[in-house]
């Protein structure tokens, strides 16, 4: 990777537990630093804004005035800037394209994130611009992928995550809907295969009720990250991340042995 953060993220060959990450997404100040207060506490790897579900998201300033209280109270843990569109299951928003890209080169040039994420539907000059500036400022360059409609086959998959890689992304990220556990063993085929294959860390998912089982098994077959609940939830499947801890404790006492 070209820059490690605080806890940079492992290849496969070097973890047996993916870190964790929780979302913040609170649509004001103050629910967002509530949210945070308890998060902290229970010490995840990482935190995820989720700025989608921020009311004020037409307010730069606003923006960058709650990304540096975050910052200042996240307790040195890494931070990942998000703006999830409503084309991969994300947010209604009242800023254009142009306005979100403007935002994250605010935050970039701020030093108050350590990742952004971009996704790999957004326009090549957009992505081609954010990478510029993630190089320039040192920031981690995620570029992820989501179906909220259905899983596709693991060719499919491992093509996307191999798009991230050829973009340049630091880190490639996929989250997919499966409709039975055979879309979810897909998912983790293709994990394994592109952990295997790649030469950047990845994080898969699989969302809903079946995909629960993703986010407890994935590092064992090759993502490096999993995301849980600490206060409220981002994404469907998500576990409070008591309960997550508790299992990956159990896969990697096993696998330790």
């Amino acid at each position: 990777m070209k820059k490690q953060v605080k806890l940079s993220i492992p290849q496969q060959s070097e973890q047996k537990r993916p870190l964790i990450c929780t979302p913040l997404t609170g649509s004001d100040r103050n629910s967002l630093m509530t949210q945070l207060e308890v998060i902290v506490k229970k010490n995840p790897d990482m935190i995820e804004w989720r700025v989608d579900f921020f009311e004020k998201l037409d307010d730069l300033q606003a923006v960058k005035s709650v990304a540096e209280e975050i910052r200042n109270r996240s307790a040195h843990i890494p931070i990942l800037f998000t703006r999830r569109s409503t084309r991969e299951g994300g947010e209604e928003i009242t800023i254009s394209e142009k306005q979100v890209f403007n935002m994250y080169e605010a935050m970039m040039i701020s030093k108050t994130v350590d990742l952004i994420d971009v996704e790999l539907s957004a326009d090549q000059a957009d992505i081609d611009r954010v990478k510029r500036l993630a190089e320039d400022h040192h920031v981690q360059l995620l570029m992820s992928y989501h179906n909220f409609s259905e899983t596709p086959s693991v060719e499919e998959i491992y093509n996307k995550l191999k798009e991230t890689e050829d973009q340049g992304a630091d880190i490639g990220k996929i989250a997919v809907m499966p409709q039975s556990i055979e879309d979810v063993l897909s998912l983790m085929q293709a994990t394994t295969k592109a952990s295997k294959h790649l030469s950047i860390p990845i994080v898969t998912m699989s969302m809903g009720r079946l995909g629960a089982l993703s986010r407890m098994m994935g590092g064992a077959c090759g993502s490096a990250m999993t995301f849980a609940v600490g206060s409220a939830s981002s994404a469907p499947g998500q576990m409070p991340i008591e309960q997550l801890n508790a299992v990956l404790q159990v896969i990697e006492d096993v696998m330790g042995e």
